[in-house]
């Protein structure tokens, strides 16, 4: 054999072993590879001309997943707003998350009661800014104090919702004091009339608003003033308090209200009692009442279902639900709460006259006074009605639904520290 049959066949025999080295490498890598990857690879192998293709589908199906998750995530943390809120509401709670952060409660209790206050103050700006726009205004167009100047601030505050008869009340009030005082500068008026509003507030106000245990509260009111999420702010306040509350998923008739209460329920830590969605709410206010003594439960909040004040039948069923728990559960404390949403104005004073008619309401709860100019309502609800407000929504936090105390309101909207 020649020099040149001796190279060539060494020159084969390394090309083979190096076909040999590249197999076992490769069935190493398939050895390590999972299930799945050597799925991909053979898919890929058997169609090369579209393995770009594939990949970038991959890409574009886990683009859409995170899309979703997120979606889900954003889902699950706005629920409360679900069916309670209309989508022209939504822009008054931008930045709600922002101002809890930047208002959260401090150790002092100095420092925490000016947080609250603060939250207040900005959830009643627009009101604040209605009111003391139109007083100043009138105000500062005269240099004496008349019949005529009685007249404008009348038209003043009637055009910022408190009320006629509220409204005339309180100026009649003011012309006597003017009088008996002998004022003449008329600006000491704007003093005066901060007086006489927080008068009507704190009248029959016997200090701090305390539930005694056991308590059913009973929550009512019309569809979309936002009853199922102001109960669930309501939970989480008291459990934080330490107190054992219960739920009852009364409101069997919206979509998804029986979930969006389960969420809060697993939000704050409270049971909720509920039964399937159509069912008697009169039956589930009747299983939750009996759940409520047998777990010696110091709050029970009943979820119902929104309803026009103009509907008779459905009037009828709440007169039904009160009864169940008036025979069920004879010892506990009773409220009857109507929430109002305060953007509606004089529109949410008329639901309270018609509700007390068909319920014996006991407190008002006053929602989305951050997004209106129409917060004086609170004191024609409280002249008129002889109602007390008890809680007032002034965000969308949990934080911001607050105790209504009628002196820091009063306060805060006529723009005092």
């Amino acid at each position: 054999m020649g020099i040149f049959d001796f190279l060539k066949g060494k020159k084969k025999t390394e090309e083979e072993q190096a076909v040999n080295t590249d197999i076992m490498e490769e069935n190493k890598e398939a050895e390590e590879n999972t299930p799945e990857q050597s799925e991909q690879y053979a898919k890929e192998e058997s169609e090369p001309e579209t393995a770009d293709d594939s990949t970038d589908e991959a890409v574009d199906e886990d683009t859409t997943a995170k899309a979703a998750d997120e979606d889900v995530e954003s889902q699950e943390s706005g629920f409360d707003e679900v069916n309670e809120t209309d989508s022209n509401e939504d822009k008054y709670y931008e930045t709600a998350e922002s101002e809890t952060v930047n208002n959260e409660v401090q150790p002092n209790g100095e420092e925490s009661k000016k947080g609250f206050f603060a939250r207040l103050k900005e959830g009643l700006g627009k009101t604040r800014k209605n009111i003391l726009g139109s007083v100043d205004s009138v105000l500062g167009a005269f240099t004496k104090i008349d019949e005529d100047l009685f007249e404008e601030l009348e038209e003043a505050l009637i055009m910022a919702d408190l009320g006629v008869q509220t409204t005339m009340d309180v100026c009649e009030t003011l012309r006597k004091r003017v009088k008996k005082e002998g004022v003449t500068d008329p600006a000491l008026i704007k003093t005066m009339l901060s007086e006489e509003i927080s008068g009507i507030l704190l009248d029959g106000v016997d200090g701090d608003f305390t539930l005694p245990s056991p308590t059913v509260m009973l929550v009512i009111g019309v569809n979309g003033v936002g009853k199922t999420t102001t109960i669930g702010k309501l939970a989480s306040s008291y459990k934080k308090e330490g107190k054992n509350v219960l739920l009852a998923a009364a409101d069997t008739f919206r979509a998804a209200a029986i979930d969006q209460l389960m969420v809060w329920g697993d939000r704050c830590g409270a049971d909720v009692i509920k039964h399937e969605e159509n069912s008697d709410p009169a039956a589930v206010v009747f299983d939750a009442a009996n759940a409520a003594k047998n777990r010696k439960a110091d709050l029970l909040i009943c979820d119902t279902a929104g309803r026009l004040h103009n509907k008779k039948n459905l009037m009828e069923e709440l007169k039904k639900i009160s009864k169940v728990l008036e025979r069920e559960y004879p010892q506990a404390h009773k409220e009857v709460f109507l929430v109002l949403d305060a953007t509606t104005g004089q529109n949410a004073l008329q639901q309270a006259k018609l509700f007390k008619e068909a319920a014996d309401i006991t407190g008002i709860i006053l929602t989305k006074l951050d997004g209106t100019a129409k917060g004086g309502i609170v004191v024609a609800i409280k002249s008129e009605l002889k109602i007390p407000v008890r809680y007032i929504g002034v965000g969308e936090g949990i934080e911001d639904l607050q105790k209504f105390d009628a002196e820091n309101f009063a306060k805060a909207l006529f723009d005092a520290e």
